[in-house]
């Protein structure tokens, strides 16, 4: 009589410890606006993008605001450090006049190495702090959401077609699209090579947003689910992997936002080229 409550709680402590799937399961889910077939909106990606970008900006206009023309301080040291690399790279790579490139290119790979760093983040902390707040499910890294990598590549994308119509007028780039790569002359040589100019330059515009998002995507998507695989494992087994994967990922994190931006300044160079 007196052994089966105890043997019903063992039970019960039982079924409450995730299996390796569910752990794995709930780490992945993010938290949605709506439920099923209604969800449109990852709420911890948007939030999460939303707070890092919002520290990005403070703490770039904390270092403007107390910067000084004698002995810089270890944020100034940095700030600068960081803006001028983006306007070396800026400079070697995009050859005409624009005072949006540097900008965006800065905002693009801070952001980014921000957005990526939060996977050096414990895995379980985050969730366990937003479950506490009564959030069932939170995926921290924002980076790990094609969603999020893809509205940044969609964003560049939109940058290359208004930049590339500023370069060369509506009626320029109407016409790169139909001579490009194939130019013809001749009314002839022109009506066969149009189709198949259109086709590559479709190719090459579309290409471009799909590479820039699934790259970042995938990286940090394959961090992530490492982390949280070294997570699963028992608690002195877990060094062993951990910390050599932090430091292969000290150089993933800068590397991925490093290449999304050069690719940015790229396309947009390409953009404003003529053929």
């Amino acid at each position: 009589m007196t052994s089966e409550p105890a043997v019903e709680t063992a039970a019960q402590v039982a079924n409450e410890l995730p299996t390796t799937t569910e752990y794995i399961k709930h780490h992945l889910t993010f938290l949605n606006h709506g439920h099923g077939d209604t969800s449109y909106m990852n709420l911890d990606t948007f939030w999460i993008s939303l707070i890092v970008g919002a520290v990005f900006l403070g703490v770039f206009y904390m270092a403007s605001r107390r910067a000084t023309s004698g002995v810089p301080g270890k944020l100034q040291n940095l700030v600068e450090m960081v803006f001028e690399m983006v306007q070396d790279i800026t400079k070697s790579a995009f050859h005409a006049e624009s005072r949006v490139i540097a900008p965006l290119a800065l905002t693009i790979f801070v952001w980014t190495l921000l957005l990526n760093s939060i996977d050096f983040l414990p895995v379980d902390l985050l969730p366990k702090l937003a479950g506490m707040a009564g959030v069932e499910h939170l995926r921290a890294v924002p980076t790990a959401d094609v969603n999020h990598t893809a509205a940044m590549a969609i964003t560049v994308l939109l940058m290359i077609i208004g930049f590339s119509i500023k370069a060369k007028g509506l009626v320029g780039w109407t016409k790169e699209l139909f001579t490009a790569p194939f130019h013809a002359h001749g009314p002839v040589a022109i009506a066969i090579l149009a189709p198949i100019n259109f086709v590559f330059q479709m190719i090459e515009l579309v290409a471009k947003p799909i590479s820039l998002s699934l790259r970042l995507f995938g990286n940090m998507y394959a961090g992530e689910l490492i982390f949280i695989l070294i997570a699963m494992l028992p608690w002195w087994g877990q060094p062993f992997l951990a910390i050599p994967w932090t430091v292969l990922h000290l150089l993933i994190v800068p590397l991925q936002a490093f290449v999304f931006m050069v690719l940015t300044i790229v396309y947009l160079s390409l953009a404003v080229e003529k053929h």
